[in-house]
């Protein structure tokens, strides 16, 4: 038998590289799948025990996660409760004595928590409350000074709570205001040069709040940025949509647990996502990490002690949501815990 007129034992040196070739793809592609392990473990923990919602607001004190507010896809909801993170159980406290209303914030300024904003299903909100622990009460505080809105993200330094974005009704905003508890007033900030959105997150990591995602004008919105709460300075970082990744999407959580950033959910082109994504502030990137074992969702709520964190409720379409999980960024994701 010949080849291309040429006997096919001078063939043979050809075909053995070839099968060699063949076989080093096959054990490196089998490597690569060794390697390529989900790194991220999700953990289902105590299911909240009242109604499912979306659009709450939580904030953490120590060890307990407190939430309140939302929506449930009938009713907007004005309970409050608490979630003990070492014991594993929800507690319900005294209702918020605020309108019932979702889309609203929350921060926390020297184990106080604050509540504002939000939308009725009539009515964008600017009124603002105060929650104290030790004693389970309420109290009115000077109304959020920037428009009525929604949609707004809110974060705190150690003397102060800070409310900006958002929607008015009529126009998506950049706006942000610092609240001092000291004198019960609002004072507005400049500085900060991103897009106007609604529905964005963010997390803190040290005395650095950062900030990215959200929507406007029906777009994801890909800048992001971090602000410092010592001197009240905007930076913008690199953007979230690049040749390695793409972060982009609305209506997500963010926590941080050590020094690393962490979002969770969202939507994306109007469908809710599960996608999980880690934010390294040395390096200015992000890194994939397991997918949250639940239902994706939007509009979940997070806690975090800065060495735990969970992520509870949301929606995913019409499906309401009561579920809550804990995420342990170092394990390799196990699904049968």
């Amino acid at each position: 038998m010949k080849i291309n007129n040429r006997p096919i034992q001078l063939m043979l040196p050809y075909i053995k590289s070839a099968l060699c070739i063949l076989i080093t793809i096959n054990l490196l592609s089998c490597s690569d799948d060794d390697d390529d392990d989900e790194i991220g473990n999700w953990v289902d923990s105590s299911v909240f025990d009242g109604t499912s919602r979306s659009g709450a607001i939580a904030f953490t004190i120590g060890n307990k996660g407190y939430m309140g507010t939302g929506y449930d896809g009938d009713d907007y909801l004005n309970d409050f409760w608490s979630y003990d993170i070492e014991g594993n159980y929800w507690s319900q406290l005294a209702d918020f004595t605020g309108v019932a209303r979702s889309s609203a914030v929350g921060f926390t300024v020297n184990n106080v928590g604050y509540v504002g904003t939000g939308f009725d299903g009539d009515n964008e909100l600017n009124d603002f409350y105060k929650y104290d622990p030790a004693t389970n009460s309420w109290d009115v505080i000077a109304e959020f000074a920037g428009t009525a809105r929604y949609g707004a993200v809110a974060f705190n330094s150690e003397t102060s709570g800070y409310v900006g974005t958002g929607f008015d009704g009529d126009n998506d905003g950049k706006d942000f205001w610092k609240y001092i508890p000291q004198t019960n007033t609002w004072e507005e900030l400049v500085g900060f040069g991103g897009d106007k959105r609604r529905e964005a997150m963010t997390f803190t990591i040290g005395d650095k709040v950062y900030m990215g995602t959200g929507i406007s004008n029906g777009l994801d919105l890909e800048d992001f940025w971090v602000f410092d709460t010592t001197t009240d300075v905007w930076s913008s970082l690199e953007n979230l949509n690049t040749d390695d990744y793409d972060v982009t999407r609305s209506s997500a959580v963010g926590f941080s647990i050590g020094n690393k950033g962490y979002l969770v959910g969202g939507s994306i082109g109007g469908g809710a996502t599960g996608t999980v994504w880690e934010y390294d502030p040395i390096t200015d990137e992000w890194d994939e990490k397991t997918a949250l074992e639940g239902v994706g969702r939007q509009d979940p709520i997070a806690f975090s002690n800065t060495s735990r964190a969970f992520v509870a409720l949301g929606r995913n379409g019409t499906l309401y949501l009561d579920d809550n999980w804990e995420f342990f960024p170092l394990d390799e994701e196990d699904e049968d815990d």
